[in-house]
């Protein structure tokens, strides 16, 4: 069933827009993720310009973060303080990352800069992650898992301004949490990402919050920072198509309940690998995509 993106100025087929919303809502209740960072190319992918897939993108973060976000409220596995702190600092980085997208797509150079960036992020991230997760399942194969302490005495203990953080039992300095909520601001409003694949990383290996409360307060963060990236791309540079974004919601809301149940019934490491296979193969795309010679070479248009 096609139908028509008013903003997107094309006609696109609805179940195909809420089988991706849908996908990428369970991985966001699986990682704690927005899915931004694959729903993005996805889009870019079945025609979408980057514009107005960056800018409604940050719509459909929300329906599946709020979704995600019930199901772990009840679990209370929700650091609230530490999730309030990111969003705050989030908050401060989407106000320049609007205006600099803005900026790019006055000088028409957003498209290129959009997905330059992802091919950057997701190589890294997607190498990481896999590479990490390798040597999880090794370690675990020979001596068993092993738990991962939030108690680390390291540069994060040793900074000024101290802070209490109960539910992940923490008590360490404002400032990295400040600084990674800000930088996932600014993404956000560049990349139409929920932040997510920067921050589960960041919570786990730098601010060493326990992994049962990480997904949850990401999520928490996530949620607030889409919203107010949202509002501004709808409001400055009127990217935000309400159809595209309506079906994309109502998959994230359904796919983020599946995603949550299965979270709590796979292995981890495996699941880690499965997404950074993906992550690299959606890389791997829109690099060749930015090399390969266009279908169509030249764009022609009638002056005046």
């Amino acid at each position: 069933m096609q139908i028509y993106l008013p903003i997107a100025e094309m006609s696109v087929n609805a179940f195909l827009l809420l089988g991706l919303g849908g996908f990428v809502g369970v991985l966001s209740g699986l990682f704690g993720v927005g899915g931004g960072f694959l729903l993005t190319p996805l889009l870019f992918f079945i025609g979408i310009p980057p514009a107005i897939a960056v800018g409604t993108q940050s719509t459909q973060i929300v329906a599946s973060s709020v979704s995600g976000l019930m199901a772990h409220l009840r679990r209370r596995t929700v650091d609230l303080k530490m999730g309030t702190v990111l969003f705050l600092a989030g908050l401060a980085g989407a106000v320049p990352g609007v205006a600099l997208f803005s900026w790019l797509q006055r000088v028409g150079q957003v498209d290129l800069v959009v997905q330059l960036c992802y091919v950057v992020f997701l190589a890294a991230v997607g190498g990481l992650m896999f590479v990490e997760s390798l040597t999880a399942i090794r370690r675990a194969r020979r001596s068993g898992p092993v738990a991962r302490s939030g108690q680390r005495r390291d540069w994060v203990h040793k900074l000024p301004f101290k802070m209490r953080f109960r539910v992940s039992g923490l008590y360490i300095s404002v400032i990295p949490p400040v600084i990674v909520g800000f930088v996932v601001g600014v993404l956000s409003a560049i990349m139409g990402v929920g932040g997510g694949f920067i921050m589960v990383p960041a919570m786990i290996y730098i601010l060493h919050m326990p992994t049962k409360v990480v997904v949850g307060t990401s999520l928490f963060q996530i949620l607030i920072v889409a919203a107010f990236t949202a509002i501004l791309h709808a409001t400055t540079n009127y990217t935000v198509d309400i159809v595209l974004a309506v079906l994309l919601l109502v998959g994230g809301v359904i796919g983020a309940q599946i995603g949550a149940g299965l979270g709590a019934r796979l292995n981890a490491e495996q699941l880690r690998i499965l997404m950074a296979v993906l992550v690299l193969a959606v890389c791997a795309k829109l690099a060749l995509d930015l090399v390969l010679r266009p279908a169509d070479v030249y764009s022609i248009g009638v002056a005046g």
